[in-house]
């Protein structure tokens, strides 16, 4: 059966993270939305319901019985059996809110539904960018379940320091990990398939490392951390969500952040995380176009797709910057950084299109993936609208 993920009400709460992606495409724990509900619903056949501007790229839903479904949340066992249950013209309730229904999608409405189930049970529900980071050692965990379920992992290397319960390590095929120190104590690792981790590098779970990713020499990870495929991380990270295809291969520290995809954070990159006033952190809200309270103590920055920092940039509690940005200026950046800009501060002349067509596609080049027309398009949408 085809899954639809509908973006519902939550897209604009996660920009800018979703000036280029549907809310299914964020990753979070090991997996990305999308991939974490393909996997419990046992099916290959996705689209999205999402911004028009996107679904170039992000086929809309073909015209015929579907389930329905807000993605961005942790299912239980119950609600997963409910959902699986569904029959047409039937949906669940969490908080008021529509999260999964069985509907066609031929003349799609939501009047089609005739039942309504309430879900009673409390369910982690990812409603803004900082939930990523917040909730991604509870991701981890069900996610580590999700895939290592009836498998074998890979022996640890004789080489390597290990503490905690061996069952809380999943190595998966390929994977290098020799000369490190690996700690289970405070959560689960899992190091995906062809990734590595070099020599000398202290892991303090949880921790997910992906497909093909690198832990380079000497790093200092610090759960709950997530580095998506093909990324490579070196230095000092504390609760981070790296999307994937994005490198901080340097010393320097990046703490309770998201970082999109195709990111490069220059050596000696530096994200506080928290205020000297110990006060609580506030973030840009493209909803409101104001800066709103998160509520946490800790919280670094949020970083859209293809952006970069320069080496010893230093960025500021509480920093959000958008899209295809290139931040090199002296000094402490602002808050905001938009989309495009070019230096990192306000009224900045903004980073021409054409050559952020060029930077993208040597970027995407180095792992062999084009920059394809309907990313261009993408491109073009967000440098004249946002």
């Amino acid at each position: 059966m085809q899954l639809v993920f509908s973006d519902a009400q939550y897209w604009e709460d996660f920009l800018p993270l979703t000036f280029t992606r549907p809310v299914a495409e964020m990753r979070c724990g090991i997996l990305t939305f999308s991939e974490r509900w393909q996997k419990i619903l046992d099916s290959a056949e996705i689209s999205w319901f999402t911004e028009l501007y996107l679904q170039g790229k992000f086929r809309e839903p073909e015209k015929k019985e579907s389930l329905f479904l807000v993605p961005n949340f942790l299912p239980t066992e119950t609600v997963i059996q409910q959902i699986k249950e569904l029959k047409q013209g039937e949906a669940l309730v969490y908080e008021d809110e529509l999260v999964a229904a069985k509907i066609n999608m031929d003349g799609f409405s939501l009047n089609q539904i005739e039942k309504m189930t309430d879900i009673k049970e409390e369910l982690i529900f990812f409603k803004k960018p900082t939930d990523l980071f917040t909730f991604n050692k509870e991701a981890i965990d069900f996610d580590f379940e999700l895939l290592t379920q009836g498998k074998t992992s890979q022996e640890l290397s004789s080489t390597n320091g290990f503490l905690g319960n061996k069952e809380d390590l999943f190595i998966e095929e390929g994977a290098e990990v020799e000369f490190s120190t690996i700690n289970t104590k405070t959560g689960k690792i899992y190091i995906g398939k062809n990734a590595e981790v070099m020599e000398g590098c202290n892991l303090r779970g949880p921790i997910a490392l992906c497909e093909g990713s690198k832990f380079n020499l000497g790093a200092k990870i610090y759960g709950a951390t997530t580095v998506g495929p093909h990324s490579k991380v070196g230095g000092e990270v504390s609760n981070i969500i790296i999307f994937g295809y994005s490198n901080k291969g340097h010393d320097g520290f990046i703490g309770n952040s998201v970082i999109g995809e195709w990111c490069n954070l220059g050596a000696d990159t530096n994200s506080s995380n928290l205020k000297n006033n110990y006060g609580t952190v506030k973030l840009w809200n493209y909803r409101t176009k104001d800066f709103q309270d998160t509520g946490l103590q800790f919280a670094g920055v949020i970083m859209g797709d293809h952006s970069k920092t320069a080496i010893n940039t230093q960025l500021n509690t509480g920093t959000v910057i958008g899209v295809a940005s290139n931040i090199f200026k002296e000094g402490f950046p602002p808050n905001l950084i938009e989309n495009f800009s070019w230096g990192g501060f306000k009224d900045d002349e903004r980073f021409k299109l054409d050559k952020a067509y060029e930077v993208a596609e040597k970027v995407m080049a180095r792992r062999k993936l084009p920059l394809t027309e309907h990313d261009k398009a993408i491109f073009k949408h967000i440098f004249e609208n946002y």
